[in-house]
């Protein structure tokens, strides 16, 4: 079992990006831009890599190695985005990995993409790629190879790569520190827990309960999978119900929506782990979320008035009490406009990032909803 955390410090030590990893301060896939990049990343590490796994690394700076960490990112549709553009798609995983010297609420991504022997190539266009375009990696750099170019397989990274993974194997001592780490140091304020499964994985759990109506929720949790150093769940915004017997560990996450101060709970989506005894463990995820309905000439009047709060943050008019109370819910309302048909309500949310960002709590809110939007579908 590999210890995602000192396989990055492994890739980081190694050398510079090269032709079988990659570095990202961060990623955008919010745009064309930049789902294109990342895709032609995606594709010319597949077809550099065709026996070895290969790997991009987010949230390092790409002068020094400086680990700064990005927000969590749900990968649970990416690979979706990947099986659109891409003929012949790699299968990718990305996983969330905390450092110590990170926020709680910030992570190093990890993004593997499995060996295959068939060329991927764009099946169509995106930005500024054109379809049938193949990329292959050349040292550091993602380049096109003209049409009609016969792609060798490379097989020159596989020894070197298989030797940084199995010098990244865990350990009971790597094991033990991340289990006193989550317990006693990150989360000694939130009642952690911790549970065993098939005597080998352990996955340390903390949140804060939360009673509404008749259920009882876990808010600001915190989910990890200690053998591998990887967070599974981390939200200060949504909640969740955990459940788990001697096989599997289960998350539902439910998003709170509502109007008017009116919040209600909806099960957004249910995350399962199941473990094996050979040692070999998977997960499961299932969408649950079924959008509430609003009256629409309600929910018209009410988006209008946002948008003529963001009219104001644009123009550097100052806000009412009122209105900053307003503005607190915003995404959530721009969300449920989105999903009550007001298609260019989540354009609009993603173009408000910048005039949302000085609103600490407001900004956090806008990176939540648009995370559960992400869940749902991503916009190809």
């Amino acid at each position: 079992m590999i210890n995602k955390r000192l396989l990055i410090k492994n890739l980081l030590a190694h050398n510079d990006e090269s032709s079988f990893y990659d570095k990202k301060r961060q990623l955008n896939l919010h745009s064309r831009e930049g789902k294109a990049k990342f895709l032609k990343h995606i594709c010319a590490l597949s077809n550099s890599n065709p026996a070895n796994n290969s790997y991009i690394v987010v949230g390092v700076e790409d002068q020094d190695n400086e680990i700064v960490g990005d927000d969590f990112f749900d990968d649970s549709r990416i690979q979706n985005l990947v099986n659109a553009f891409l003929e012949n798609p790699p299968k990718i995983q990305y996983e969330n990995v905390p450092f110590p010297n990170l926020p709680k609420d910030r992570v190093i991504g990890l993004v593997t993409i499995k060996p295959k022997s068939q060329v991927s190539f764009f099946k169509k266009g995106i930005h500024t790629i054109l379809a049938n375009t193949v990329f292959i990696r050349i040292g550091s750099n993602s380049v096109p190879v003209e049409e009609g170019t016969e792609i060798e397989k490379n097989y020159q990274n596989t020894e070197t790569v298989i030797g940084i993974e199995n010098s990244s194997r865990n350990s009971i001592q790597y094991t033990l520190d991340g289990v006193i780490d989550f317990m006693n140091f990150r989360h000694k304020d939130m009642a952690p827990k911790y549970r065993v499964f098939k005597e080998l994985f352990v996955i340390c759990w903390a949140g804060v309960p939360k009673k509404s109506r008749d259920k009882t929720f876990l808010s600001r949790v915190d989910i990890e999978l200690i053998n591998e150093q990887v967070k599974l769940f981390y939200s200060a915004q949504d909640v969740v119900t955990i459940v788990y017997n001697d096989d599997s560990f289960t998350i539902t996450e439910y998003v709170p929506l509502g109007l008017n101060d009116k919040t209600s709970y909806y099960p957004l989506e249910e995350q399962t782990i199941h473990f094996f005894d050979n040692g070999y463990y998977k997960i499961d995820r299932q969408i649950l979320f079924q959008p509430p309905e609003f009256n629409r000439k309600m929910l018209f009047h009410i988006y209008n008035s946002n948008l003529a709060l963001l009219q104001k943050l644009d123009k550097g008019i100052a806000l009412s009490d009122r209105e900053l109370k307003d503005l607190a819910n915003l995404p959530s309302t721009f969300m449920i406009c989105y999903l009550n048909g007001f298609e260019d309500a989540r354009q609009r949310l993603i173009d408000a990032k910048l005039l949302l960002k000085p609103f600490g709590n407001v900004y956090s809110s806008f990176k939540e909803a648009l995370r559960v939007l992400r869940k749902m579908k991503y916009d190809v």
